[in-house]
């Protein structure tokens, strides 16, 4: 029977909102979203936080989530990449004696995640015989509609589109930045990602958390989300 493994990263360090990873979002540490979501939807023999920070691990222990070791030097600098921390995480696990075959990477910053998202993902990647899931959103605006600026006048970044109508223009998406799924052997033996498939998710529960601005907005798409009683 495979194992499941929820790793929520948490680095310590953060430049444009100090302590964002347990700042305050609609009332909660915003980490206990994260935390709640992986919980509640049943999938997982562990769900545990990647953490460099005392605080981060105190309050992740307290919403019920498990820090058995802390975060090494090298992997909480700047520098390094999510898959380098998995890659620790899963390798750690391992001398442990503990062997995982699912994993769900979730960002501590990930409010709009849900236990029905996390669950939709794990069975399409396995009812699809994936190697990965990634939940994805579509661009509101074309990007092949583009502006950049060239000495100071606006050109379009690709012209071949520029008298293109929007609705004949195919649909490009980007990374939700709130999860994914893949198999943690591929992470251990540094596999390439072949057959990767996406998660539509809607843009009223999607937000990069960059700045206050964009903490403010998440709030209110939050609320939307919860009122319309997204689970």
């Amino acid at each position: 029977m495979s194992k499941s493994i929820a790793v929520i990263t948490a680095r310590g360090g953060s430049k444009r909102i100090p302590r964002k990873n347990i700042k305050e979002f609609c009332g909660k540490p915003i980490i206990q979203y994260s935390i709640e979501a992986a919980l509640a939807s049943g999938l997982f023999d562990e769900v545990m936080v990647s953490t460099d920070d005392e605080e981060i691990a105190e309050i992740a222990r307290k919403f019920g989530a498990n820090v058995p070791f802390m975060r090494s030097e090298e992997t909480s600098n700047d520098y390094a990449g999510t898959n380098d921390v998995l890659k620790e995480v899963f390798t750690e696990y391992e001398k442990r004696g503990q062997h995982f075959d699912i994993a769900v990477c979730i960002y501590p910053t990930a409010p709009f995640v849900t236990a029905k998202k996390l669950k939709e993902a794990v069975e399409l990647m396995e009812s699809e015989h994936a190697d990965a899931v990634t939940p994805v959103v579509r661009f509101s605006f074309p990007p092949q509609r583009a502006f950049v600026i060239q000495e100071n006048f606006l050109q379009y970044q690709f012209p071949e589109y520029a008298s293109s109508r929007s609705q004949d223009l195919e649909p490009v998406y980007h990374d939700c930045g709130q999860f994914y799924v893949m198999r943690v052997d591929n992470v251990l033996n540094d596999v390439k990602i072949k057959k990767s498939l996406p998660l539509i998710v809607s843009e009223l529960e999607v937000q990069d958390i960059d700045n206050e601005e964009d903490w403010q907005i998440a709030e209110m798409k939050y609320k939307i989300m919860v009122s319309e009683n997204v689970k």
